[in-house]
């Protein structure tokens, strides 16, 4: 496949050592960069009670990463839907339209982006029910399409500021039934395969099986997300994977994840089922030099028969976190976006 996009997932991530601020201003610099480098878009996560990653309010940091930024698209990778209301989420992205016409994402999710009593206190009438997710999409559509009175919602309550433009509307999931849910409402779809690396291709092509074209959309749009690191020394390779290993097993065990290195881990033994663990969790990754990447990532889009593959670095060291994406964007030739002069804002 020729002509393959790149773009970020970061999810501001805690290195040990520094600060959850620190953190966040690492995004902002990390997004100047990429937009200078030709990749497309830039999301940024909700994820809540953690010390490991400190990006909790997509919608606050889009609003800055759109002023620091030129070109690339900047959106929520993503807003986790049960913990908010759909007005304000519509009244949220209707306003970053009005201050970036053009360049916004929407991207969401029906996970709560944490656990279970977090996300009861985040939203205390959230009953995790599938049917309320779908309800608030249908309901989202017609707040940024002013048709309420086509929905549930009371005809006269209107998503404000009154803006032209809607947010590119996608759905994040690991599973396939997102991907039905996509198609049903016409909306992009990302498949998280740094979550959940088996049956994506599957469920990228259910969807485009199922498409339904929108007010929105007219044709299937569909991208994937993976972790990902790139050096063109080996040795960074080999204990980057070592130290996502140990990170998917404490995660996987609900343990407290908190910052570390290579060397807090280095000497760490493993059982056989966790050696299978490992196993599994390792294609959630890919890892490699710039070679080696280019390749994989190639390879990775011909299986999915997608055209844009978004990358989510997690890295010791933030000099290294840059590299990465410096050396993909030589590989893949990426350019620096022309922002359409319509979408600027004076």
């Amino acid at each position: 496949m020729n002509n393959i996009r790149l773009s970020v997932l970061d999810q501001s991530p805690v290195r040990k050592g520094v600060t959850a601020a620190h953190a966040v201003a690492e995004t902002v610099e990390l997004a100047k960069l990429t937009d200078k480098l030709g990749y497309t878009r830039f999301w940024v996560s909700e994820h809540h009670n953690t010390g490991s990653l400190a990006g909790s309010t997509p919608e606050v940091l889009i609003a800055h990463l759109a002023g620091q930024t030129q070109s690339m698209r900047i959106g929520s990778g993503g807003i986790m839907m049960p913990n908010h209301s759909t007005l304000k989420v519509a009244e949220n992205f209707r306003m970053l339209e009005a201050l970036f016409p053009g360049r916004i994402d929407l991207g969401m999710g029906r996970a709560p982006g944490t656990d279970r009593l977090t996300a009861s206190i985040l939203n205390p009438s959230n009953q995790f029910r599938e049917q309320d997710f779908v309800e608030q999409l249908a309901d989202l559509q017609n707040y940024f399409n002013d048709t309420a009175e086509n929905g549930p919602v009371a005809a006269k309550i209107r998503a404000i500021p009154q803006v032209d433009t809607i947010p590119n509307m996608w759905l994040l999931s690991s599973s396939g039934q997102s991907s039905l849910f996509a198609s049903h409402f016409g909306m992009g779809f990302t498949f998280a395969h740094f979550i959940n690396p088996a049956g994506g291709s599957q469920a990228v092509e259910l969807y485009r099986s199922r498409f339904q074209p929108s007010a929105e959309l007219s044709q299937p749009e569909a991208n994937v997300a993976i972790f990902a690191f790139c050096s063109e020394d080996e040795e960074k390779v080999r204990q980057h994977l070592a130290v996502m290993d140990y990170r998917f097993l404490q995660f996987e065990k609900g343990g407290p994840i908190l910052p570390l290195t290579y060397e807090d881990i280095k000497d760490t033994t493993y059982t056989l089922p966790e050696q299978e663990r490992i196993k599994y969790n390792r294609r959630r990754v890919i890892a490699g030099t710039p070679e080696q990447m280019k390749d994989i990532i190639t390879r990775l889009a011909n299986t999915y028969k997608v055209d844009e593959i978004i990358l989510a670095t997690i890295a010791e060291d933030f000099d290294d976190r840059l590299e990465s994406y410096r050396l993909l964007a030589q590989q893949f030739e990426l350019q620096p976006q022309i922002l359409n002069e319509s979408h600027a804002v004076a």
